[in-house]
C-alpha cells in the first residue's frame, strides 16, 4: 500500500489514504505511459493542415529566360519551390494522424500515471473541498499551505461548483472532472490536487473496470 498524506485548508495532516499499488499496476511502466502519451498527442491533431506544390500553383509555365548565356543559375517555370510565390517541395496534405491502443491499455495507462504520481509524492489531497462561495485568494492560500509551488491539476467531482471557479483563473493551474484524468493530463503536471471522497470514487470506478480481483499485469 502506498500512504497519501490527507491534509486541512491550513496543510495539517489530518490522515492518512492508502492506495493500492496493485490496482495502479504495480510499478511504473515508462513504455505504456510514453506510448499513451504520445497517443492523446497525436489525437488532438486536426490534421487538416495543407499546402499547395508546384502544380497546383497558378502561374505561367513559360521558362523565366533563356537557359545560357545570361549568367545567372538555369531556371525553368516561374511555379518552382524556389521561386517567391511558388509551390511547395514537400507540399503538406490533410491526413488522419489519430493512433489507436486497446481499451484495456488505456486504462491501464491513466492508473499507471497516479501510480507514478503517488510514488513520486506528488499527489495532494485535502480531506475536502468546500467553498461557499467563489475565492481566489482562498485557493491560492491552500495551494501555498501545501507546498504546491509548481503546475497543478486540480481534479473535481464537479467543475461548476464555487470551488471551480475560485481556481481557474490561477496561473499554472488546470481544472478537470476527476472521472475524466487521463494520463497526457498527469504527465504535463508536476502536481495532482484532489479531495479524498474524489479520488477514492475514481479508484472504486477503475477497480470495476480493472476487474473485481485485481492481479498484476505483464506488458
Amino acid at each position: 500500500m502506498i500512504e497519501v498524506p490527507v491534509h486541512n485548508y491550513e496543510g495539517k495532516q489530518v490522515e492518512i489514504f492508502e492506495i493500492d499499488e496493485q490496482l495502479l499496476g504495480s510499478r511504473v511502466r515508462p513504455a505504456l505511459l510514453k506510448q499513451s502519451y504520445v497517443r492523446y498527442h497525436a489525437n488532438r491533431h486536426q490534421g487538416s493542415a495543407a499546402t499547395k506544390n508546384r502544380s497546383q500553383v497558378e502561374g505561367s509555365t513559360r521558362k523565366i529566360y533563356r537557359q545560357k548565356g545570361t549568367g545567372n543559375a538555369r531556371h525553368g517555370t516561374i511555379r518552382a519551390n524556389l521561386m517567391r510565390g511558388g509551390g511547395r517541395a514537400f507540399a503538406k496534405k490533410p491526413h488522419a494522424m489519430r493512433q489507436k491502443m486497446p481499451i484495456k491499455m488505456r486504462r491501464l495507462a491513466n492508473r499507471n500515471a497516479l501510480l507514478a504520481k503517488a510514488i513520486d509524492g506528488e499527489i495532494k489531497l485535502l480531506d475536502k473541498i468546500d467553498f461557499k462561495k467563489p475565492s481566489t485568494k482562498d485557493f491560492v492560500a491552500i495551494l501555498k499551505n501545501l507546498q504546491i509551488d509548481r503546475s497543478c491539476l486540480i481534479a473535481l467531482s464537479n467543475t461548476t461548483g464555487n470551488e471551480a471557479r475560485s481556481a481557474s483563473n490561477i496561473a499554472n493551474v488546470s481544472l478537470t472532472q476527476i472521472d475524466r484524468l487521463n494520463t497526457f493530463d498527469l504527465l504535463n503536471h508536476r502536481y495532482l490536487l484532489s479531495d479524498k471522497a474524489s479520488l477514492q470514487s475514481w479508484l472504486e470506478q477503475a477497480k470495476q473496470k480493472a476487474g473485481v480481483k485485481v492481479q498484476e499485469e505483464s506488458d
